[in-house]
């Protein structure tokens, strides 16, 4: 018999009022807002850059910069254990909506904009560490991101998301520091000019083994370029508007989180290459605890040992073995 994951799909609307259910991951984005004394204000300033960034994008038709909004909702999937009784929660991630002021339109933008995962979470900050423990030379486990991967894909070619989502993810990240990016000629209408590393992250191919393909661009105004991870062919796949809402809302929390990088005083050149200890930036009025999020990491990476690995080890051995 194939072991197999059943997923259930829920989704909370992501305004001035959330609060983060008690399963979500602490250390993601909106989460991270939406804590202590000044979290209303925290996700109202985010919200109000969001739109904002989105109607300096969306600007055709748009004389007074004010006809679009952005709604956001929470997409959680949680994972169903067959045979096991358990259900865990896997991944999260927001889907954009695009209100149309002028027409009166709700429109559906794109699922995926930021991505989180507690098998992540193990995998970065309990399994690879403890890899390269005693180590002189950094190496990567043969089999690391492979059980990721397949939770991923298995969760994205389901019957669930086909019913709940018409077109498939987009999630998009910060590049990294420790890799140089070059500027190519080519230039899209709304993404930008593209850039090039020189050479592959290993987010960049931990994303691979989630079967996304990766392109890295800078829009117009945005301070260097980001990282969009996708399936099928991102410049015909999606709509204008449905891009704008993924580089409006995703360049907002990177601004937040990624100051050094994304709201400094100076613009990506033809050769660049991040610098998170860049003094040359500003920080928006939203306070942010980047210290205490790459702790909870740790946590939560050891919750999902505690959790998830360990207690089902032989079930995810089958599943990984069945999925390949």
């Amino acid at each position: 018999m194939k072991t197999e994951f059943a997923f259930t799909i829920r989704s909370i609307t992501l305004d001035e009022n959330y609060h983060p259910a008690t399963n979500t991951r602490t250390t993601t984005n909106f989460a991270n807002l939406a804590r202590g004394e000044h979290r209303q204000q925290n996700l109202r300033n985010a919200l109000d850059m969001i739109d904002a960034r989105f109607n300096e994008l969306a600007s055709w038709d748009n004389p007074h910069g004010d006809r679009y909004g952005v709604e956001l909702e929470i997409i959680s999937a949680d994972m169903d254990l067959e045979g096991c009784s358990e259900v865990f929660p896997s991944i999260e991630v927001l889907k954009t909506y695009i209100v149309d002021r002028k027409t009166n339109q709700r429109i559906e933008g794109i699922v995926g904009n930021n991505f989180s995962s507690y098998v992540r979470d193990y995998d970065f900050s309990v399994l690879l560490p403890e890899h390269n423990k005693n180590k002189e030379t950094f190496t990567i486990p043969d089999d690391f991101g492979v059980l990721h991967g397949r939770i991923f894909q298995s969760l994205v070619n389901s019957d669930v998301y086909k019913e709940n989502f018409s077109k498939r993810p987009v999630i998009c990240l910060s590049v990294s520091d420790s890799k140089i990016y070059q500027r190519t000629e080519n230039h899209h209408p709304i993404l930008g000019f593209e850039y090039e590393p020189n050479e592959s992250s290993l987010t960049e191919q931990y994303f691979k083994k989630m079967g996304l393909q990766v392109r890295y661009f800078m829009p117009k105004n945005s301070k260097a370029p980001f990282a969009f991870f996708f399936f099928g062919d991102l410049l015909n796949d999606y709509t204008n508007l449905e891009l704008i809402s993924t580089i409006s809302t995703m360049e907002t929390f990177q601004r937040i989180y990624r100051p050094e990088i994304y709201n400094t005083h100076s613009v990506a050149g033809e050769r660049y290459q991040p610098n998170l200890k860049n003094p040359d930036h500003s920080l928006t009025d939203i306070v942010y605890d980047r210290e205490e999020r790459s702790q909870l990491a740790i946590e939560q990476g050891k919750f999902v040992e505690a959790n998830f690995i360990k207690p089902y080890q032989a079930f995810l051995e089958q599943y990984v073995a069945d999925c390949a």
